[in-house]
């Protein structure tokens, strides 16, 4: 057995680096165009690319009309492709070229996969264009229904047909699929089939000519494909050096993922280029596996895997660092883009008043009973209830905002509490649990109540017991109901008090919502101008002050801190989206949050100024950090025993409330059902492969 790859190495983790290559071109010139499909090549090669994909009929120019037909060409062309074979056996990377080749006194529009000295499979175009500015019929035949068949090339006979995938014997994920330029525009593409006989990678070999607006409509289509498909797509179209007779050419290359860009080329650019990018093949062998409808399909298409020919080849695998070729978000829940954060922000909030809206009407409710600490969360879930009982027409005196000091409460936090329930409106209370958790503290024969200063975990869970059955009596006695503050990541990690606490309300408005977008939320509505003037002030000043859950006396010391307790919530949030929307294992998990936060992103720079994982719009700079690798497992451990370990009981029991993220939900209902009683055991033993340093 081969010794594992090593934890830097993209390939130990199920990465792919892809390239759409732009080259030169020489028109009809097919001996230049080889020397500038391996000039490319070797770039890829020095870029450490796995797969360049080249545009169509790369070898030869596709803007030559009858030439295409002249027996010199054809037979230049081929010699072009002998060059770049035996070129090949110098190069790491699966190469992807385009030439015309004839077989049968028939000629066909081909896509060539060649690597390591040898051609892998040659995919004739299916659908030939031959309208508007096309007229690919007048020389070509249709590769429609060849199958099983092969072509002489280099005095071999080699897989020749529409039913090919490739796949890398040691790297079992990367399985590309072949079509050309039309076969992406018709109603049911090849590749379709090739998706759902297995391959991860779907490459387009294109020349397509530009017109205003077509760029576009490629990336569209490209976008939908890949989401659909769920698979990469790589796009190479011909660029500069087609002849521009009646057309004109911008040499758009792209790699798409599940409907997102990873990569694209600077188009009209007069120099070759390549658009470069990791694209998670295991990743997407996870998603389909997850996805019945995906199965679902291959059934209803009679099982494409029995139709295709499966052409294996060995994949020189990287056991070096080469680096991550691949944008990353720091924050998964949260875009980086402004305008695409102001949308998500938008939906967000809107899904979390219309879902309380809802419960509402559904319940007759006469009030809304909410606990406000001045911290985040029971701040967001006011302001959601507040904008609730607009929609409805209801008084904001209708929501019940009760404040309950206890042992730790800071003046400031109360402070906060007060204002912004004044600013809003609402009936607003203050009931101080002290004397009721000294009792009980007494009655328990608790340390603290013969005045030593214990602070365990029975000190702090009979504050926040009291609190949230001060807040149901509440709602009984006034006949609402109780608004839950509690958010995604607070679910997560099981940082909440379970049962009678604030695990517990009637409707929890935050639970789809993760800490690190609650922040965002709150900005937004000020930004956004959802409140008046006085509200905003408050808000922006409960957003900045430190997370705490003030059970804790400071006695002189420092605040009692969560993220001290449980790690940095951009980090647990990192693990969490990767965790519960992608299903990774923990090795891969602390691989891109390397490179997202740490060493990794930036190669040996710290700070607030160093590469690596794109911060969200506006956020501020003096809170930007990094995390080493080491940092980065040991909150990762602390995560996986929390999540795999100890916490899903909680989440087996919690209440309603609206999922808010494609990033997921926690609810026993919903997105994540797991056994109350599990181990972490499974996830610790992969993450011991992490080193730590």
């Amino acid at each position: 057995m081969n010794a594992p790859l090593p934890f830097q190495s993209i390939h130990r983790h199920g990465l792919v680096r892809v390239a759409a290559a732009t080259p030169a071109v020489a028109i009809a010139d097919p001996a230049s165009n080889a020397r500038h499909v391996l000039d490319l090549a070797a770039e890829a090669e020095r870029q450490g690319v796995d797969l360049v994909v080249f545009p169509e009929l790369c070898l030869t120019a596709y803007a030559i009309d009858d030439l295409h037909s002249q027996q010199a060409l054809l037979d230049a062309a081929r010699a072009a492709l002998a060059s770049v074979v035996a070129a090949s056996e110098r190069l790491r990377a699966v190469l992807v070229v385009g030439l015309p080749l004839a077989r049968n006194g028939r000629l066909y529009n081909c896509a060539v996969a060649i690597t390591q000295g040898r051609v892998l499979g040659v995919v004739p175009k299916t659908f030939l264009p031959n309208y508007r500015e096309y007229y690919e019929k007048r020389w070509f035949a249709s590769g429609q229904d060849i199958v099983a068949e092969t072509i002489e090339l280099g005095g071999m006979e080699v897989p020749f047909g529409t039913d090919l995938v490739f796949r890398a014997a040691n790297l079992p994920d990367f399985t590309f699929h072949l079509e050309i330029c039309e076969d992406m525009w018709v109603p049911q593409p090849p590749s379709i089939r090739g998706a759902l006989a297995g391959a991860t990678v779907l490459c387009n070999l294109s020349a397509s000519n530009i017109t205003v607006g077509k760029a576009d409509e490629r990336a569209m289509l490209c976008a939908a494909h890949s989401q659909r498909c769920i698979a990469a797509y790589v796009y190479a179209a011909a660029g500069a050096g087609e002849s521009t007779t009646d057309l004109a050419w911008d040499g758009q290359g792209a790699v798409f993922e599940l409907g997102e860009e990873l990569a694209s080329s600077e188009r009209f650019s007069r120099v070759p280029q390549l658009a470069v990018a990791d694209v998670d093949v295991q990743r997407l062998r996870l998603e389909r596996m997850r996805n019945g409808s995906f199965n679902d399909s291959a059934i209803a298409t009679g099982h494409p895997e029995r139709d295709f020919r499966r052409i294996d080849f060995t994949l020189p695998l990287h056991e070096r660092d080469v680096g991550l070729k691949r944008a990353l978000r720091r924050f998964p829940y949260v875009p980086h883009r402004a305008e695409r954060l102001v949308q998500d922000c938008y939906e967000a909030f809107n899904i979390q008043v219309d879902g309380l809206t809802r419960r509402i009407e559904a319940t007759r409710a006469k009030c809304l009973v909410i606990g406000i600490s001045g911290g985040l969360d029971s701040t967001h879930a006011l302001i959601v209830a507040a904008k609730a009982c607009d929609r409805l027409g209801l008084p904001r005196s209708a929501i019940r905002g009760y404040t309950m000091p206890g042992f730790a409460t800071s003046e400031g936090t109360k402070a906060n509490a007060w204002e912004l329930m004044r600013a809003l409106g609402i009936t607003a209370e203050e009931i101080d649990i002290r004397p009721a958790a000294e009792q009980l503290l007494k009655d328990m024969g608790h340390p603290y109540a013969r005045g030593e200063k214990v602070y365990d975990v029975t000190f702090e869970n009979v504050q926040a017991g009291l609190r949230t059955d001060y807040l149901f009596r509440l709602a009984n006695h006034h006949g609402g109901f109780v608004v839950g503050t509690g958010d995604l990541s607070e679910l997560a990690l099981g940082w909440c008090t379970y049962g009678v606490g604030d695990h517990m309300s009637h409707y929890a408005v935050n639970c789809g919502v993760p800490k690190t977008l609650i922040q965002y939320l709150i900005r937004w509505s000020v930004e956004s101008e959802q409140f008046d003037a006085a509200t905003d002030a408050v808000l922006t000043r409960i957003v900045e002050q430190e997370i705490s859950p003030e059970l804790v006396p400071a006695d002189g010391g420092a605040i009692q801190s969560t993220e001290a307790a449980v790690g940095p919530y951009a980090l647990n949030d990192f693990f969490l989206y990767y965790t519960l929307r992608q299903a990774l294992p923990p090795a891969k998990i602390a691989f891109l949050a390397w490179h997202a936060w740490g060493q990794g992103g930036n190669k040996g720079g710290g700070g607030k100024d160093a590469a690596g994982g794109r911060w969200p719009a506006g956020f501020p700079e003096a809170r930007k950090e990094d995390y080493p690798l080491a940092e980065i497992r040991r909150w990762l451990e602390n995560f996986l025993r929390r999540f795999f370990g100890t916490s899903q009981f909680k989440r087996s029991a919690i209440p309603n409330g609206p999922k808010v993220s494609s990033g997921g939900s926690l609810s026993p209902r919903g997105d994540w059902r797991a056994p109350s009683d599990g181990l972490a055991e499974a996830w610790l033993a992969e993450l011991a492969q992490v080193p730590r340093k």
